[in-house]
């Protein structure tokens, strides 16, 4: 049986803050995970869960955008597609993956509920639950990715770093304030 990130997490603190800050908790377990297993992996990161689930609550609502549901075995279904990145009201992506992760041979799109495009997840991809696929639709998946891009830009314990790693995820100011505001506001929930 594969063990993954979510097994690190205490399951008493995911239930209590599941329920203090309405994440779903299977979504939760993908983001504590995440943490925890950078705090071994990249311990100067400093990423925290809080950031990871802002992201995904700004991104794909935790895996439910447009009726999706992250299921028992961590997958999101139906899995969650950005629109076409093809220049018109967004920039222009040509594909990079031949369709495999975003079924679009003609073009690129975000996947997965932590919305990767296909060539950043290539880069970024990671199997968080252990069971040797890398899957951009599997929460787990998606949030260790997240974490690792995130990370990459140096200790996010730092505001200038956190700032330039969540511009980095999408270039936007409002964005990058979009996730502080949520990041903050789940923190301020779990600890109260």
């Amino acid at each position: 049986m594969a063990t993954g990130n979510a097994d690190l997490v205490d399951p008493g603190w995911a239930s209590r803050t599941s329920a203090a800050t309405g994440i779903p908790l299977r979504a939760l377990l993908g983001y504590a995970g995440a943490e925890l297993a950078m705090a071994s992996e990249a311990a100067g990161c400093n990423i925290g869960w809080s950031t990871l689930a802002a992201l995904g609550r700004i991104e794909s609502a935790h895996g439910t955008h447009t009726g999706s549901v992250v299921g028992d075995d961590s997958v999101t279904r139906p899995g969650i597609f950005g629109i076409d990145l093809t220049g018109v009201s967004s920039a222009r992506i040509t594909d990079t993956d031949e369709g495999r992760w975003d079924g679009k041979a003609d073009i690129d799109r975000a996947v997965g509920p932590m919305q990767f495009i296909p060539a950043t997840w290539e880069t970024w991809r990671a199997d968080g639950n252990g069971d040797g696929i890398r899957d951009p639709q599997h929460i787990d998946d998606a949030a260790l990715a997240a974490a690792r891009y995130l990370c990459h830009y140096g200790d996010l314990s730092s505001p200038d770093s956190w700032r330039r790693a969540i511009f980095a995820y999408n270039h936007l100011d409002t964005y990058v304030n979009a996730v502080a505001q949520a990041a903050n506001e789940y923190a301020g929930r779990a600890s109260g």
